[in-house]
């Protein structure tokens, strides 16, 4: 499979997940779940592919990890400086899954991904 499919089904997956965590990290927002969770796969999705396309340009482990790291920061941090309808931040509740969530895939994308055909 190529690594920017990878990047972006495993991404998805993992979006769905990063959003469950709200139910752990930020309980009174239980009504609003379906919107945490299609906004955090969207994210995941958006993630997926950019870290798969660095890691099929890029054969690096350490640098795949490092631009998943910061991609699924970077991406999480835009949503966690929003107040949110509660009127609280969770910056961190969500910085710290999507963090783990780019860290996943790039070493996914990177290890188990296909790099581009010769012909």
């Amino acid at each position: 499979m190529s690594k920017p499919l990878l990047g972006l089904l495993l991404g998805a997956a993992l979006g769905i997940f990063d959003g469950l965590t709200a139910l752990i990290s930020a309980p009174n927002l239980k009504a609003e779940i379906l919107g945490i969770v299609m906004g955090s796969t969207f994210k995941g999705l958006i993630v997926g592919v950019l870290v798969g396309w660095f890691a099929r340009k890029v054969s690096s482990l350490g640098l795949g990890l490092l631009v998943g790291l910061i991609a699924g920061a970077a991406f999480a941090a835009a949503i966690g400086v929003q107040q949110q309808s509660d009127g609280n931040y969770y910056f961190w509740e969500i910085v710290l899954p999507g963090s783990v969530l780019g860290l996943i895939v790039g070493y996914a994308t990177q290890r188990y991904g296909s790099g581009p055909r010769t012909a």
